[in-house]
C-alpha cells in the first residue's frame, strides 16, 4: 500500500508542476486574437495589470492551497502513525481533502463562461489535464491514507 501511495504522490507532484506551468486553455477571440495562458502566466498578467486581489485569489486557491494539500498528504504518508493520531496535521488532511477538486472546478467554470458568453472559443490544453490529474491522484492518496 505504501508503494501505491508513494507513486500517487509522485504523479500528483509532477502533474501539479506541469499543470500550473503549461497552458491550461486556448482562447480564440474574433478569429484574430488568441491566447494560451498557464496559471502562472495568468497570475503574472493580473499582477502587472494591477488586479492584485484577483491575482492573489488565483495564487492562493490555484497554487498555494493545492500545494499545501499535497504537502499535508505527503507528511501524513511519511510520518509515524503514532505521533499523527491526535496531531493538527491529521485534522488538516481531513479538511483539505474535502476541497480537493474545487480548484479544478474553478478553472473549468472560467472556460465555460468564456465559451458561453460568445466572447471567445475556448479549447482545453494539457495544463488543465495535468492540473486535474494532480488533484485526483492527491485525493486518492489521501483516501488510501485514511483507510490504512
Amino acid at each position: 500500500m505504501r508503494i501505491v501511495i508513494a507513486v500517487l504522490l509522485l504523479i500528483s507532484s509532477i502533474s501539479f508542476g506541469l499543470g500550473i506551468s503549461l497552458p491550461i486553455v486556448h482562447f480564440q477571440k474574433f478569429f484574430l486574437f488568441s491566447e494560451t495562458p498557464s496559471i502562472i502566466s495568468m497570475i503574472q498578467l493580473l499582477w502587472i495589470e494591477e488586479s492584485y486581489a484577483i491575482a492573489l485569489a488565483i495564487l492562493l486557491f490555484s497554487v498555494l492551497f493545492p500545494l499545501l494539500k499535497l504537502l499535508v498528504v505527503f507528511i501524513t504518508a511519511v510520518a509515524p502513525r503514532v505521533r499523527l493520531a491526535h496531531s493538527p496535521i491529521t485534522r488538516w488532511a481531513g479538511t483539505l481533502s474535502k476541497w480537493s477538486m474545487m480548484d479544478v472546478m474553478l478553472v473549468a467554470l472560467v472556460i465555460v463562461a468564456a465559451k458561453g458568453s460568445g466572447m471567445a472559443d475556448a479549447v482545453v490544453q494539457p495544463g488543465l489535464w495535468f492540473y486535474g490529474t494532480s488533484a485526483i491522484t492527491g485525493a486518492i492518496a489521501a483516501g488510501l491514507l485514511r483507510t490504512k
